[in-house]
């Protein structure tokens, strides 16, 4: 449990981080999407980040029914609050998830080849490795865009 445990504090400091930047912004520019091709805005990718944990830990880890729609995270908007209250409710769905599981156990489920990931079979520590990947590229990705809004660089 003490590698779970460990796993939840990383994933909690990447979304902190994503909620800080969301919450510095304040809603109106938060879901700004930056005048880039195929640009995200930082409340936009927060959503993508809550969903991937959602789905990558508690479907193809603990074998949980986890409902995406993965296009329509790009494009959702809504407010800060809300979406921390979902990462809190998000933890408490992961806690569960990983309570009984190994990290070398082979997950309960494989994702759908159309599912951007790994292009070979992980383990459950391996499935983490792919969550904190993403986070992190995100988390990296939200900061500069908040800078760049803040700047008025991008509005």
């Amino acid at each position: 449990m003490h590698l779970q445990n460990e796993y939840l504090y990383f994933l909690r400091r990447a979304f902190d981080g994503m909620l800080g930047a969301l919450e510095d912004l304040g809603d109106d520019l938060g879901n700004t999407r930056p005048p880039l091709p195929d640009a995200n805005s930082v409340y936009a990718l927060t959503y993508h980040c809550v969903a991937v944990a959602d789905y990558w830990t508690g479907h193809v880890i603990a074998g949980r029914v986890v409902n995406r729609e993965r296009a329509s995270e790009f494009t959702a908007t809504g407010q800060c609050r809300q979406l921390r209250q979902q990462v809190d409710a998000l933890f408490k769905r992961l806690e569960d998830d990983l309570a009984s599981v190994a990290p070398a156990a082979p997950p309960r489920n494989t994702p759908p080849p159309e599912f951007e990931g790994p292009d070979r079979p992980l383990s459950v520590e391996g499935v983490q490795l792919h969550v904190l990947e993403e986070l992190a590229q995100h988390h990296g990705q939200i900061q500069i865009t908040r800078d760049l809004l803040k700047q008025g660089v991008l509005s």
